[in-house]
């Protein structure tokens, strides 16, 4: 066995070996700024109910990093412009109505009621023109760490990373990254790791490793879904060794234990994911893989 396959085999146990501890409650490792909600940019005010959901999604389906949300004629207003050929968003609302009616008794009487409308918004992605003032206090500087910003650089075919907003996910349908800013991370090794993970996952598109897990639509909580999670965990805590970090190995297993409770005790689950995080984390480092035959290098 090869030294970084070995090392690969510390890590998988050591996860085990957390697993079968127990767990500790998995938290996000980075703090929210002003914004973490969809918002009207007219308003100020967060949107709630289902348009929290029909916004939070079509942001994250299209890539769009700004919380707020206008109207065409908002965005006019402002002095700006919704691009041409720019696709809106339908919200709803529900809007009070009194009107007068008459009782069984012929007596004049109030009625109120509520009347559903729609109304088409545009994240402000979508706009030109459009300036605001931030009343955030400035974030603080996370210094970069050499080693990972070099595996980082050193992936070949690295989708695009963004940074803004109050989310880490990758986007399998158009290939890129959301990060959060880097200084709402605690620290410098939790921004690597957060980031290493969805550079695990982006290993998984068609055009990559072409990865089961990844590639077919899988139900949030389903059994695919969470096998890919393991993956990306496995993978990042492989990345993160050859960058000199310590894995934190009790968030992992956390974040893990959350998505397989039912499969936690799945010995060849474990070894099958470690196998496809390896093949993960050495395509972000550029390494060949080793053909049928050819000793381990």
């Amino acid at each position: 066995m090869s030294p970084k396959a070995d090392a690969y085999k510390v890590v998988t146990d050591r996860i085990i070996e957390a697993l079968e501890a127990g767990t500790v409650p998995w938290h996000k490792p980075w703090r929210s700024v002003r914004g973490e909600l969809p918002t009207s940019l007219q308003t100020g005010r967060a949107y709630r109910g289902i348009n929290v959901w029909i916004l939070s999604l079509t942001a994250q389906a299209r890539g769009f990093t700004s919380p707020y949300w206008v109207t065409f004629k908002q965005a006019k207003e402002r002095g700006g412009s919704v691009r041409k050929g720019e696709k809106g968003t339908q919200v709803v609302l529900w809007k009070p109505v009194k009107k007068t009616g008459e009782d069984e008794n012929g007596e004049a009487e109030d009625r109120s009621y509520l009347l559903l409308r729609y109304f088409t918004v545009f994240n402000l992605d979508q706009c030109d023109g459009i300036e605001i003032e931030s009343d955030s206090e400035p974030l603080p500087e996370i210094d970069p760490i050499e080693r990972a910003e070099e595996i980082v650089a050193g992936y070949k075919t690295c989708p695009e990373i963004k940074h803004n907003g109050n989310q880490a996910y990758y986007s399998p349908g158009l290939d890129f990254v959301m990060m959060p800013q880097r200084g709402q991370f605690e620290t410098g090794e939790l921004y690597y790791g957060t980031l290493l993970h969805e550079l695990t996952h982006s290993t998984g598109h068609k055009d990559r490793l072409n990865r089961d897990t990844l590639i077919s639509p899988a139900p949030f909580g389903s059994e695919d879904y969470s096998k890919e999670e393991l993956i990306a965990e496995m993978g990042s805590a492989f990345l993160l060794g050859e960058c000199g970090i310590e894995p934190n190995i009790d968030h992992s297993a956390a974040y893990i234990a959350h998505w397989l409770k039912a499969l936690r005790d799945d010995r060849k689950l474990l070894v099958n994911a470690a196998a496809k995080a390896q093949k993960a984390a050495d395509l972000v480092l550029g390494i060949e893989p080793v053909k049928k035959g050819e000793p381990a290098k």
